[in-house]
């Protein structure tokens, strides 16, 4: 690849004013002439900078509102000449077409219409046509030609003509060329995934992800693995959106446990009280509501004590002091909240390495959202689980039926399950879990793994009965078999509630009768793998 000479012509078209005015002096000093659209043009003419309107080049005013400016034969002509081939040049010189050796664009805010919900209409209008044509064109012909489409490397180009007599290196333009062709797949896959909602086509023929990258991790699950963060431009609060006031930089495995948590805490609304979630490893290790922030914390750190060294806490209200000062206590990898006091991050200060996320807002956890896993050769693509049940909606199918106080921590394990990995038991007592069983091949090893772990937490606590011991169980999909069941009801739990849908549904109400246990069916299953 040739280097080219200098850059000595530059066409700036850009709706993100942001370093322009910067940017064109900067390369008017170095000599290079300046061509320009619109209202880019107009604030560089009020910096006092000397531009020539494309319409002056192509010998056409911009018309149709703007849709028709820099579709034309001098321009992409000067982007995609070869300057080394004498029949490019000698067309060149034929039809008057001047070279473009600099191409700085970003394009009409699309992302941003559509995050601030306008109409159709709108958002068709703010699609970029004339940007993406000319970025593709400057980026392969990045032989010659150099592309910036992101402000953040304005300075970087700058830096690069200095060290090259005012021209650029072949490697700064393929990599700016990687870089501006990413961001037209980016824009594309924005446009293509909103008009498949806005017209209601549920699954496209062909669908298209993209991001920007957030974080360069120094490894992803386990140090042997690159990775990487991306974001997606979702306004959702979350960890992507998150403000980190403190602590290390998030790990690829923080990362993944602090969005299981904050999604989790957020299913239970801060109006009816303070909760917590407390997180290992993806799974619950402890949930819970309380009178105060302080009472949920301790009640969710009672349920496994153990896991909860090291884990990920997750408030669904302001943190403040006292729970704060709990929380310190013992080793804790991320603290995330909606909103922190700042006596509170005080509090935190002395903990070097616990990082500190304050989000703004808790996720609404019915919001219509998509989830996606990559599995060899292929996506699978599908509704994020807003499953919501309440006591309307339960069948109950014993003899007896639940209480109200039963019912009301029936509906919390039912909640907690959705965010457990399958197969999910989850035991509750007053509104606090007191034994989670998570991700086994079999529905009775978690049941019976859950109990176990809730016996020895009451002997940790000193207490002379299991934690489960008047609880309720939720199963996050049928019971097989009368097992899991039998198992639950030995443990000490007093109602159950399930999807049903079992071959052996009979049987497994007969066994709960026969126990005195009342069960409750849903109708609807949480499976998470």
């Amino acid at each position: 690849m040739s280097e080219p000479r200098p850059i000595r012509r530059a066409l700036l078209s850009v709706s993100d004013k942001e370093g322009l005015v910067d940017l064109g002096r900067a390369l008017a000093s170095r000599g290079v002439e300046l061509l320009s659209t619109g209202g880019t043009a107009h604030t560089l003419r009020q910096a006092g900078l000397e531009v020539i309107d494309v319409a002056e080049v192509t010998g056409f005013p911009e018309m149709m509102d703007g849709r028709v400016k820099t579709l034309h034969p001098r321009v992409h002509g000067g982007l995609l000449a070869l300057r080394d081939n004498d029949a490019h040049v000698a067309a060149m010189t034929e039809h008057g077409i001047g070279e473009i050796d600099l191409l700085v664009v970003n394009l009409y805010p699309f992302e941003a219409t559509v995050a601030k919900g306008a109409d159709y209409d709108t958002c068709i209008e703010n699609i970029d046509i004339g940007g993406p044509a000319m970025i593709r064109a400057a980026a392969k012909n990045h032989a010659f030609v150099t592309v910036v489409v992101d402000v953040q490397d304005y300075e970087k180009l700058l830096g690069d003509m200095d060290q090259h007599d005012g021209a650029t290196c072949a490697k700064f333009r393929k990599k700016l060329s990687q870089i501006a062709y990413a961001r037209t797949a980016a824009y594309d896959a924005a446009v293509s995934t909103w008009m498949a909602e806005a017209i209601g086509v549920e699954t496209p023929r062909r669908r298209a992800v993209a991001g920007m990258l957030a974080q360069t991790m120094r490894y992803g699950e386990n140090p042997h693995q690159k990775a990487a963060f991306y974001k997606d431009g979702s306004t959702r609060p979350g960890v992507a959106t998150a403000r980190q006031l403190q602590g290390k930089e998030l790990s690829y495995n923080n990362i993944n446990d602090t969005d299981a948590a904050f999604e989790l805490v957020a299913e239970f609304d801060p109006a009816n009280g303070p909760a917590c979630a407390i997180i290992k490893h993806a799974n619950p290790c402890g949930v819970a509501r309380g009178e105060t922030l302080t009472e949920a914390y301790s009640r969710a750190f009672d349920c496994d004590r153990t896991s909860a060294f090291g884990g990920i806490v997750a408030l669904n209200q302001t943190l403040d002091v006292e729970t704060a000062k709990v929380i310190s206590e013992i080793f804790t990898e991320v603290v995330i909240a909606p909103q922190i006091d700042p006596a509170a991050a005080e509090i935190f200060a002395r903990k070097k390495n616990l990082r500190l996320l304050e989000t703004g807002g808790l996720p609404d956890p019915r919001a219509v959202a998509t989830t996606i896993r990559q599995v060899s050769g292929g996506y699978l693509v599908q509704d994020k689980d807003t499953g919501h049940i309440s006591a309307e909606d339960l069948k109950v199918v014993t003899k007896r039926a639940p209480t109200d106080e039963e019912i009301k921590d029936l509906l919390f394990a039912w909640t907690v399950a959705k965010h457990v990995k399958s197969n999910a038991i989850v035991y509750v007592k007053d509104a606090a879990t007191v034994g989670v069983g998570a991700g086994q091949m079999s529905r009775v090893d978690s049941t019976r793994i859950a109990a176990r772990k809730a016996q020895d937490m009451a002997a940790d606590l000193g207490l002379d009965t299991p934690l489960t011991q008047g609880s309720v169980v939720a199963s996050d999909a049928f019971f097989p078999f009368p097992d899991g069941l039998l198992t639950a009801a030995e443990a000490g739990a007093t109602a159950v509630i399930q999807p049903g849908g079992s071959m052996r549904d009979d049987k497994v109400i007969a066994a709960a009768d026969e126990a005195g246990i009342a069960m409750v069916f849903t109708g609807m299953r949480h499976f998470r793998h």
